[in-house]
């Protein structure tokens, strides 16, 4: 949550900055703001309401900041409204902090994450003098920052360690001082922060869209370090003050990986960027027929050592997880527990050292899900992680590692990302049943190849998307729908549910469909859209036949299941296919028109797709 650049070097700061921020929009965009440096000049400040045009207007493009210094931010709400005084960047200064213009301040930084003794540390600065002109725990931990420095007069790296040991909760910080122009000290703390170095130049930045544009060397500053940027360099140190060495990492992400390609939104862009995600996550693992899981880390000793698995994650992630249970436990045989990563690690549940805790997570930042991993490592169970983003916080953390190929996720709805998650997991399943002597010799290579089959079968899926558009116009005002499905299908109806409520704010909800009599069905009234979702051939005539008792009731309904089951059409009044694969990896193609379904409602509907209300893509706090 939130987005950070920052940079020092040749150019002129604030047109890079406001660039960065561009591709950073995602993270957060209630207000903005810009802090850039002219050598010993002051700090000019410009801060703005709202999304990004306006601060890019308000500043011409950023022609108006002269200067090759500074800091940029996008914020998402936490402490405060959205407002000009509470946007970032923040002073330490005494000034109201909602004008435009040079500050006179030591100390200028942004902020992501939350400070959570915010108001213990703002009670000691009311005691030594300092007063806020805004909501903020931001401002509070800057004026800690010129507190220290101001208090034992040793420069930077004091002041900024010292508040880092008295400082509780998350951060990214990236703070400029009056006394060393050119210079930028960035912080970390369970926030992501990445560092760019290029020739004359540093960049620094919350996620690595911002710098790809300029550099694909970068440093991944390590939980509890900070470090001093000037153009071209990078120096770390830790708590003691003391300097540590790291080697830069090379990104592989194609630069246009992040733009929108001729799409009109990220979101349709990387629906149809599935078959390629999908398929270079296959084949990172797949090879000559069989599963290789060398690049993750994980044996067949491992595997045979495992007796339980947990599943822990958020959002999309845990939809995963949720088909990952049923086939896991079908293929292999072994338990499955899928929990939410903020209920998981507060709960006092025994964890046996025979267990396996696989953590989920796109970006490999996203604080729940990495707070339940370093909860397990405290019991001594195994971790594996699968993420998408190489270097990540949960990556890094790890006992074990699988990396998704999705490439960069702009949109706040994740498409590609939760697809190749998927994938992992299947892979995950048929190993651990060949491993564990579940499945023959011919059901494993059969299974291998049913898994190839996806990305061309979704690229089918995705050719008949005009049916969803015309169907999406139709409901686009709908008021309450409602998912359906049994087993596997359940764990799509929740997919898909998400991604019509959180881009087209319709209030959705998915069902198991055997509870529907159990209270839900009340709640269906006539013109009420029910989609059931039928791709188990086991669960199908259940299904229908609690959609047909939604019909009875005056529910309009859509059904969405394989090629082959055309009786569907006489019971529902819309129908979906998809293409036959093995039951099992039914998800991956059903998922995708209901990602077309939200997609087209949201559009129809003039709703900003990629950026939903209140929302940001990772969600780096609590």
């Amino acid at each position: 949550m939130c987005g950070i650049v920052g940079y020092t070097g040749k150019q002129q700061a604030a047109p890079v900055l406001l660039d960065g921020l561009s591709k950073l929009e995602y993270r957060g965009y209630d207000s903005s703001g810009l802090a850039v440096r002219d050598g010993e000049r002051l700090a000019q400040v410009v801060k703005a309401k709202g999304r990004l045009t306006n601060l890019i207007e308000k500043t011409d493009g950023g022609k108006a900041l002269a200067g090759t210094c500074g800091v940029g931010h996008t914020r998402w709400a936490t402490h405060g409204e959205p407002s000009q005084t509470n946007a970032h960047p923040h002073v330490s200064g005494n000034c109201t902090g909602s004008g435009s213009g040079a500050v006179e301040s030591d100390v200028v930084g942004v902020h992501n994450g939350i400070i959570e003794n915010f108001v213990e540390l703002k009670e000691k600065l009311l005691k030594h003098g300092y007063t806020f002109y805004s909501q903020t725990d931001t401002e509070v931990v800057i004026k800690l920052v010129d507190y220290y420095y101001k208090k034992y007069k040793l420069g930077p790296i004091d002041a900024i360690a010292k508040t880092m040991v008295r400082v509780r909760g998350s951060y990214a910080l990236c703070l400029m001082f009056k006394d060393y122009p050119g210079e930028i000290w960035v912080a970390r703390k369970d926030s992501p922060l990445i560092i760019g170095v290029a020739e004359g130049e540093t960049f620094v930045a919350s996620d690595v869209p911002a710098i790809l544009k300029y550099t694909r060397n970068v440093y991944y500053i390590g939980n509890l370090e900070f470090a001093r940027l000037t153009p071209g360099e990078a120096h770390f140190y830790n708590l003691n003050g003391d300097e540590i060495e790291k080697e830069t990492t090379e990104i592989k992400w194609d630069a246009e990986a992040a733009e929108k390609a001729g799409f009109e939104h990220f979101m349709m862009k990387e629906i149809h960027e599935q078959p390629q995600a999908v398929s270079d996550t296959l084949n990172s693992v797949v090879k000559d027929g069989k599963i290789d899981f060398t690049s993750v880390g994980l044996t067949q000793e491992d595997i045979q050592a495992i007796h339980q698995i947990y599943i822990v994650a958020c959002g999309s992630a845990w939809h995963v997880g949720m088909a990952a249970q049923y086939v896991m436990e079908d293929l292999a045989k072994i338990p499955v527990r899928v929990e939410l990563a903020s209920e998981f690690r507060y709960r006092k549940m025994p964890l046996s050292r025979d267990s396996l805790v696989i953590v989920v997570s796109q970006s490999g930042e996203t604080a729940d899900t990495l707070a339940a991993l370093r909860l397990a490592k405290e019991k001594g169970v195994p971790t594996l992680a699968i993420v998408n983003v190489v270097g990540s916080s949960i990556a890094r953390e790890a006992d074990k590692v699988f990396y998704t190929l999705a490439g960069p996720e702009i949109s706040v709805a994740t498409t590609k990302a939760y697809s190749a998650q998927l994938a992992a997991v299947y892979c995950l399943a048929v190993e651990f049943a060949k491993v564990r002597g579940e499945i023959t010799e011919e059901a494993y290579g059969y299974y291998i190849s049913e898994l190839l089959t996806i990305p061309g079968k979704m690229k089918r899926v995705l050719e008949d998307k005009e049916r969803i558009q015309w169907f999406a116009a139709k409901y686009a005002h709908a008021h309450d729908v409602f998912f359906i499905g049994r087993g596997l299908d359940y764990a799509v109806c929740l997919e898909g549910s998400l991604k019509l409520k959180e881009i087209s704010y319709v209030h959705s909800e998915a069902y198991a469909a055997g509870e529907l009599k159990h209270g839900t069905i009340s709640l269906i009234e006539n013109g009420t859209l029910v989609v059931g979702v039928l791709t188990q051939a086991e669960l199908y005539e259940k299904t229908i036949s609690n959609m047909v008792e939604c019909k009875s009731r005056g529910a309009y309904l859509m059904g969405l299941t394989t090629y082959g089951k055309y009786e569907t059409e006489d019971h529902v009044d819309f129908t979906v296919y998809v293409p036959k694969v093995d039951e099992h990896f039914a998800a991956s193609l059903a998922v995708v028109p209901l990602q077309l379904l939200g997609y087209y409602v949201s559009v129809a509907k003039g709703l900003d797709v990629d950026k939903p209300r209140n929302l940001a893509k990772s969600v780096t706090v609590e």
